[in-house]
């Protein structure tokens, strides 16, 4: 964010888009090679994916509401802190969340996280309601369809560790993004300091229908706008033998906030809630030449007529099957699930700015947010192994490491658990990050 935003709701989104040309080349070459050959010669406006939205500026989805007003399905007590929490902003009903700042190249930084004050101790629940997508494509006979179903990957996705406990160096038994905050506040914190995704379940399943073209309007070689049909979704196989399909931003915006107003209207995703979109293998492509596939983001829908004012933080993220994305990564089943949910409880409202800074071994770059995956996507290798034993079964996932608050705080030396900059792999980040220059970043076309 070049500015900071003095309401919750003009915060722009941060997508899991990587920076530079790494984006692409997470893509292995015979998919990005694909993609390229797809959209050829075809460049549209960049389109800026799942910004907050107001709920008003949606379809007619509430039975006769006015102005896209919804039912009762805020948080219980109407509130987003809770009981002993003086530090939850105010003037807004959503999740549980407090504020600190931190001081940093002569200014005081504020930010606010999901869950109670580290100070005051305490375990805070919030509930993860996880909506299950799947996809309907329309073939290019423009009769038959062909079906890409989360329904294989919802066990493993729900009993992975960013909702079932394993054992870390910030505490034993405790869940992945629970243990990236208690790292960053392991001195400060309460020992019975924790926040926890509970109870997370999938509360619907939907089939979105993605149709075979997609009308954009481009340039001819006069420069002349004119409307062309370009392919909606790119499909391809992974290692696994399961389909992953990239979509069009300009078709994939509009699916993915009509899918969360519905939930909302229905009373499935909640204000008090982490509200998630999952989908299988699903990615995002643009036209835009400079915009790399996005593979997850956090962002948030609100309601402008309600007092205070309601938020649900809400999430787009897929479970990525094996060989889709390059193996030296390691991205590959959970690693975006745990990326935007990390941010999500580090960043919940998109409102924390931070000293701007430039991204690992990538001099010039920019970023001036607390968005604590984002400075890992441009090193070799993302992700940790994490082996959670289901029954006489076990599987080993592969959730994003994090850098830390002390890592874009500046802070010499860190105050985390073990003087580290980022967690659990504390090699990944052994200094802070290298400031921009100035405060913030230059503002973009």
């Amino acid at each position: 964010m070049s500015k900071r935003t003095s309401s919750v709701f003009l915060a722009i989104s941060f997508l899991f888009a990587m920076v530079g040309a790494s984006s692409a080349q997470k893509l292995t070459a015979s998919i990005q090679h694909k993609l390229e050959s797809a959209v050829a010669g075809i460049h549209g406006a960049k389109v800026q994916l799942a910004q907050p939205r107001a709920l008003r500026s949606g379809p007619a989805l509430f039975h006769g509401s006015v102005g896209g007003s919804v039912g009762n399905n805020s948080a219980p007590n109407g509130q987003a802190a809770i009981k002993a929490n003086p530090g939850g902003l105010p003037g807004i009903d959503s999740v549980p969340n407090f504020t600190r700042a931190f001081s940093s190249q002569g200014q005081m930084w504020p930010f606010t996280m999901i869950g109670n004050d580290p100070l005051l101790g305490h375990r805070t629940r919030i509930p993860a309601r996880v909506l299950a997508v799947s996809l309907e494509l329309q073939n290019a006979d423009l009769v038959t369809s062909t079906t890409v179903s989360i329904q294989p990957f919802e066990e493993l996705a729900m009993h992975s560790p960013n909702f079932v406990e394993a054992d870390y160096a910030s505490g034993e038994d405790i869940q992945y993004a629970d243990a990236i905050q208690r790292a960053e506040f392991f001195h400060s914190m309460k020992k019975n300091w924790h926040t926890e995704l509970h109870p997370s379940r999938i509360v619907d399943h939907v089939t979105i229908k993605v149709p075979f073209t997609t009308k954009v309007t481009t340039v001819d070689a006069n420069g002349n706008p004119v409307d062309v049909d370009v392919p909606t979704y790119i499909t391809g196989t992974a290692d696994d033998g399961s389909t992953f399909v990239l979509l069009l931003d300009q078709f994939f915006n509009d699916a993915f906030f009509n899918a969360a107003v519905e939930q909302i209207a229905a009373s499935h995703f909640t204000t008090d809630a982490l509200n998630i979109l999952l989908f299988p293998n699903t990615f995002i492509f643009s036209l835009d030449p400079n915009q790399f596939p996005i593979l997850g983001f956090h962002t948030s829908i609100f309601d402008p007529t309600s007092d205070p004012l309601r938020i649900w933080v809400t999430l787009f993220t897929s479970w990525i099957s094996p060989g889709i994305l390059d193996p030296a990564s390691g991205i590959q089943d959970v690693t975006t699930i745990s990326h935007e949910i990390s941010e999500a409880f580090n960043n919940p409202f998109l409102i924390n700015s931070v000293p701007a800074w430039q991204f690992p071994n990538s001099p010039g770059s920019c970023q001036d947010n607390l968005e604590i995956a984002d400075p890992i996507e441009v090193l070799p290798h993302l992700s940790v192994r994490v082996r959670i034993e289901h029954g006489r079964r076990s599987f080993v996932y592969h959730p994003q490491n994090m850098a830390l608050l002390q890592w874009f705080e500046d802070a010499v030396p860190s105050d985390a658990i073990r003087g580290a900059y980022s967690f659990p792999d504390t090699r990944a980040l052994t200094s802070p990050a290298v400031p921009f220059g100035q405060l913030t970043c230059p503002a973009t076309p």
